[in-house]
Formats: structure tokens, sequence, C-alpha cells
């Protein structure tokens, strides 16, 4: 049977947006020409559904057309998440204004405003909890099947599952003694790094290599075999994915890209500075990061307990003098002084309390009373 995306577009505008999808992504890539490609057949569909009348670009308004087709998008059930509303709408928009210029009608560029397309909801990073990622990894261990494995590869690098699919069958280099590394190609920003790994990763990469060989397809410079495309692969994995939590009894909406979360926050509460961890997972701004990592509780509590027992923010705590004690009104005020530094230092070690408070304003009275007897000596 065949699939209804796969049906000629017919339309009588069908011709003309499909020019212009060509004139657009000249210079873009397969996956970003079928992105155009379906949103204009989206658009075109409910148009012919639900404007028949509408033959022609010139008869193309804003409302009811466009603000039509917003509302047909955001009515969808399920609902479209709200980044592929936007996509939608991002794509549809450098379309009409391509034509607006080919075809000489200005207004065609004013039918979808900046204001129309909405912001994205702020995301928060969404590690596994201990319990799951425990269980998966174990569950990745006993398997120990070729999917099982490219799990554990993403855990143990953060990469994401595209990079994975992308390892070059020779990708780990060994750069010392014991100390080995992973070039991970370019991604999704178009960078590329090398990624340090540890002997758990080196040895599922190995695991990997035997998996390659054992694959009748003929060697093709990559570590993973496709049978057909590389987002063919993609799938297969998010399937294998979606069937082990299903056996684990654990969530089904879990992605491959959370492995990726759990990982960098692993390596932030590890000590990891920041800006390493930004190469370590291919960012090129430390907001993308800050995506990527949780703070839980008990890093909370830990940090706070650390700031507590050590503040950094404090002056420096006043040392006792070790010269010998003067004689007259020198020592007294020497005394004074010794007697207010130990008064403050018991006094600090103490809970808040009633007691606490009765030292503090003794301390205060020490203070004035110094300060009194300093007048003492002046003529």
């Amino acid at each position: 049977m065949i699939r209804a995306r796969h049906l000629p577009l017919l339309h009588p505008l069908a011709s003309v947006f499909h020019r212009s999808v060509d004139s657009v992504c000249a210079a873009l890539s397969p996956e970003s020409h079928r992105h155009y490609r379906g949103t204009v057949r989206n658009f075109l569909n409910y148009l012919g559904t639900a404007h028949p009348d509408v033959t022609s670009l010139d008869q193309l308004r804003r409302e009811p057309h466009l603000l039509g087709w917003m509302s047909r998008l955001r009515s969808q059930v399920p609902p479209l998440a709200t980044a592929s509303y936007i996509n939608q709408l991002i794509a549809l928009r450098p379309l009409l204004t391509e034509l607006a210029w080919t075809e000489q009608l200005p207004e065609l560029a004013r039918l979808i405003r900046r204001e129309d397309i909405p912001r994205l909801p702020q995301r928060l990073a969404r590690p596994l909890t201990p319990e799951q990622d425990q269980l998966l990894q174990q569950e990745f261990a006993n398997r120990n099947d070729l999917e099982s494995n490219i799990f554990l590869l993403i855990r143990y690098t953060g990469m994401r599952i595209g990079e994975c699919a992308d390892l070059s069958f020779d990708c780990l280099h060994s750069t010392g003694p014991q100390q080995w590394a992973i070039h991970v190609p370019l991604g999704k920003l178009k960078t590329e790094r090398m990624v340090p790994v540890d002997a758990l990763a080196v040895t599922v990469i190995q695991r990997l290599r035997f998996f390659r060989f054992l694959d009748p397809r003929p060697p093709d410079g990559q570590l993973l075999a496709r049978r057909s495309t590389r987002d063919a692969l993609v799938r297969q994995l998010r399937r294998y994915l979606h069937q082990v939590c299903h056996s684990l009894g654990l969530s089904t909406r879990i992605v491959p890209h959370q492995l990726r979360h759990t990982y960098a926050t692993e390596m932030l509460r590890s000590g990891v500075s920041f800006p390493v961890l930004m190469k370590l997972l291919g960012h090129t701004s430390p907001d993308m990061t800050m995506l990527y990592v949780k703070v839980a509780l008990t890093d909370l509590q830990r940090e706070f307990q650390q700031a507590r027992s050590k503040p950094r923010h404090l002056v420096p705590e006043p040392k006792t003098s070790i010269a010998p004690v003067r004689a007259g009104l020198d020592g007294v005020i020497d005394s004074l002084q010794a007697a207010q530094h130990a008064l403050e230092m018991f006094r600090r070690g103490l809970p808040t309390g009633a007691a606490r408070s009765c030292l503090d304003r003794l301390s205060n009275r020490l203070t004035k009373i110094a300060a009194e007897t300093r007048k003492l000596r002046t003529p």
C-alpha cells in the first residue's frame, strides 16, 4: 500500500510551491529539502480541503487561509509538539517570501508574521534516575548484542545517537599509555571532537568491531553496518530501546538522548569543569550545555554544607596576638581584644538561638568598652 505522503500532491499551487522549495533548498541538505516539501504538502492539503476555491497565489490571504492552517496545526490529535509547530511555520515563511519576490506579490511575505511563531518552552535536563540508569546498563550488559552495546557506548561517551551511527571503524585512538579517545565525526552542530574514554568504552568498541566483522555486508569504513539508510538505523535503535524499557517495566517514553543528559550530569557531579563539559558534548555555547545539566537536591545540599563549613565570602578570622602582654592601659586594651576574639569564636560555633544572640550582644558591649578605653589615652 502506498503511503499518503508518497502520493503525488494534486493541487493547482503544487508546482509553484515546489519550485520555491527547490530555490530555497539549493544549498541545504536532502533532509531539509524533505522537510520543506512535507510542510508544503501539509499546507496545500489543508488548503484543498478547507478552501478548494483557492487556485492561485493572489487569492491567498492571512485570514482565513494562513490563520486557519495554524489553527488546524494546533488542534491536531494527538497534539503537535510546540517545536514541530514552530518548524512548520518557519519552513513555510521563507517559501512565501521567495514567492513574493519571484511572483511579484509582496503581500505574500506578510502572511506569516513574527508574532505568529511562539517561543519554545524552557527545556529542562532529563537525565535518567540512578535506578533507571543502573537497570538499563545491567540489561544492556546482560543482552550483549549489537544494539545494547551501541547504547552502552552512548551512555559512556555522551554522544548523540546520530553521531554514534556515523562513527568510523577506526574511530578509537590511543592518546598515551592506557589512554584512549574516540573521534566523533561532524555532528548536529557541524563540529567534530575527541572524547576521552576509559577501558569500559574501549571494550564496547571492540565488541562493535566484532559485530561488524560478523555482518555479511562488505566493509564500508563504518563501525555500524546499515541495512539501508542512516535514518533506518536510528529508527531501529529507538525501537530497540522502547522494547528494552517495556521489558524492564520502565517508562516507554525514555529516549536515547536522555543517556546523553545522564552522561553530562554525571560528569559535572564528578568534578568536570563547565568549559571541559562543553567540549565533551560538542557544544558551542554555555546556554546549550546548561540545558543538559540537572542540579539535584543532593547536589544543592552538598554545596550548601561546603559553603557553611568553609565560607569563602567571610572576612578571615582574626588571629590572637603572640606578642608579650603589655603593661598599663595598652595591656587592658589587648586583654579586651583577646576576650572579644575568644567570645566571637565560641559564638560562631553555636546554633542559631537565644545563647548565640546573647553572646552577640556581649561582643558588641566589649567593642564599645574597648573603644571607650582607647579614649583614655588621649590627652
